[in-house]
């Protein structure tokens, strides 16, 4: 019974996206691993940019700072 777990920060990801994820991750499971998508179960965390940091930073940070140069 595979659990895959995907987190991606909160900046817009589609109703359509995740579908996508959800059957590709699934899909690619019974490719590589023979899985039955029937026992495989993925759940898409939407996280915070506040509560997620690369190299020391926030993401909400890198985000304004991007914007602003």
């Amino acid at each position: 019974m595979p659990y895959i777990n995907i987190q991606v920060t909160d900046e817009g990801v589609t109703r359509e996206q995740k579908q996508q994820l959800i059957r590709g991750s699934t899909q690619l499971l019974q490719d590589v691993l023979g899985k039955d998508p029937q026992t495989t179960f993925v759940v898409i965390e939407e996280i915070p940019t506040d509560n997620w940091g690369v190299a020391g930073e926030r993401v909400t940070d890198i985000r304004a700072r991007d914007a602003r140069e």
